[in-house]
Order: structure tokens, then sequence, then C-alpha cells
């Protein structure tokens, strides 16, 4: 996860065979705590006319669909972002795409059905040994490798209040990989308040980044935060258990309850 940055210069060689299966792989094995189904598909550029002015000799396309239902926003980011890091470990370069690309063209090439949605696409291939300027600037301009010190996103019983040493001691690994999770815009729009071993996840909105083709995006990126906290937690689900029940605490008007977690003991 702290290797792992997004790729939008590529090489513009096609990613062998081989490592086309071991995409493959990660996409049958990816999953949700929602359980809901998402179908992935590989799209070439080419053949369905497909294009964003933020890349750069990319040659494949990996989108995925899903139903219109509650939470799928949260679901998608948790499952593609288990890909995406698994394509990092194979050398392969991904970046999320939600709004940046010709959007008709790529709803078309996955047959997109009116109750369905295709939240987000990322190239697949190989980085390219320089960036292109065009990418700098916006790294630059979002600054990309900057983060939020987890005193300003994670809190302890009550909004502000830090985390106890028994808290660090136990969750510090899976916060600290949290807290390096990509976001749109590097909003890193997740809050977590961590009450009685129970670990809750907010989302801090931002105007602008809810669309009907899109749903909430800084959803999603909440969703990619839980997959590294569940990562880091001990690397599978197994670890912790998954739940839905707002514990109501006092937290600002604007932020949305999300999912919570707890540890499994064993």
């Amino acid at each position: 996860m702290s290797n792992r940055r997004s790729v939008r210069t590529y090489d513009g060689k096609l990613i062998s065979e081989s490592d086309r299966e071991k995409l493959q792989q990660l996409i049958d094995r990816a999953d949700n705590p929602y359980n809901i189904p998402i179908e992935y598909r590989f799209l070439e550029p080419g053949k369905h006319d497909l294009k964003s002015p933020v890349l750069s000799g990319e040659t494949l396309y990996l989108a995925g669909k899903m139903k219109r239902v509650p939470h799928f926003e949260e679901a998608f980011g948790y499952s593609l972002e288990s890909i995406v890091l698994g394509a990092c470990e194979l050398g392969i370069g991904t970046v999320w795409i939600g709004g940046t690309m010709n959007r008709e063209k790529f709803e078309e090439a996955m047959e997109l059905q009116p109750d369905e949605v295709m939240p987000c696409v990322t190239p697949v291939g190989y980085p390219a040994k320089k960036n292109a300027l065009r990418e700098n600037m916006m790294r630059k301009g979002v600054k990309a490798d900057w983060r939020y010190d987890l005193s300003q996103i994670i809190s302890e019983d009550e909004v502000g209040k830090p985390l106890s040493e028994g808290s660090m001691k136990l969750y510090g690994q899976a916060l600290e990989m949290v807290r390096w999770a990509p976001s749109a815009v590097n909003k890193q729009p997740w809050r977590i308040i961590i009450k009685e071993n129970n670990v809750h996840f907010y989302e801090k909105p931002d105007k602008g980044y809810v669309s009907e083709s899109t749903g909430d995006l800084q959803k999603i990126d909440v969703g990619i935060a839980m997959y590294h906290f569940v990562l880091g937690m001990g690397g599978d689900a197994a670890s912790v258990e998954f739940f839905i029940e707002d514990p109501k605490l006092p937290v600002p008007a604007e932020w949305q309850y999300i999912a919570s977690y707890r540890k499994v003991w064993r």
C-alpha cells in the first residue's frame, strides 16, 4: 500500500497474457462486505474508442458495473481497490478514473443497463519510465504525496479525542494503512471513531462529488479506506467482523455514518 501510486503515463505496451491471467484471478477473488455482485470487464481503447484526457500510453482498461442498490459505492470502492493493490504487486499501474473520460463510450462498451451503474474505471498497464509533464502537474496540484495526520481523521470515544495507547497497539498499523488510501482529488473524506473496540467509519462529504453516473465518489473512497483497514488488520475479512449499526455518536451534522468493524478475538 505504501508503494502504490496512481499511474497516468504508460509505456504503450500490451500487458502480457500471463499478467492478464493473474489480473483475472484477482478479479475472480474480489469481493465486498455487502455481498453486492460486480461485473468486471477488460476494455480495449481502440476497439471501443475509449479515452481519457489525463492519460497517455494506455492500452487496456478495467471497468466494473453493478446494480444501483444501497451501498453500491462503498462495495465498489472496496472491491476494485483489492484488484488495484494486487495489480501493483504485479508491477501493473492503475489510477481511479471517475469523470475524466468519454463516459458514454465506456458505458456503451460495458452494455450498461438502465438499473446499472459504472462508477469508475482504471487503465491497467506498465508504467512509463518517465511521467508526462501533465501527470507531474496533476500530482502537484492535488498534493498527491500528502496525507492528514492520524489525529485529524481518527478519534477515540468522541470527535477530537486522541487514541489511547491500547487502541494504537491494536489498530495502529491498520489505521496508518487507511491514512494512505487514495481518494478523489486527495480529499481523504473518511473519518473514524473507535469506541468500545468498535471502529466506526464516517464520510465527511464535500460538494461536487455526487452524480447520477457515478453515485457518491466519496463513499467509494470510504469503501477503499475500509479495504485498507481490513488488510491492515490481518489480510482477510476473517480478522474483523463487519456490521452496519449507527452508534449515534455526537459527530458534526454533515458527517454520514457508513459502517463499522470489530476485532474478532481468537
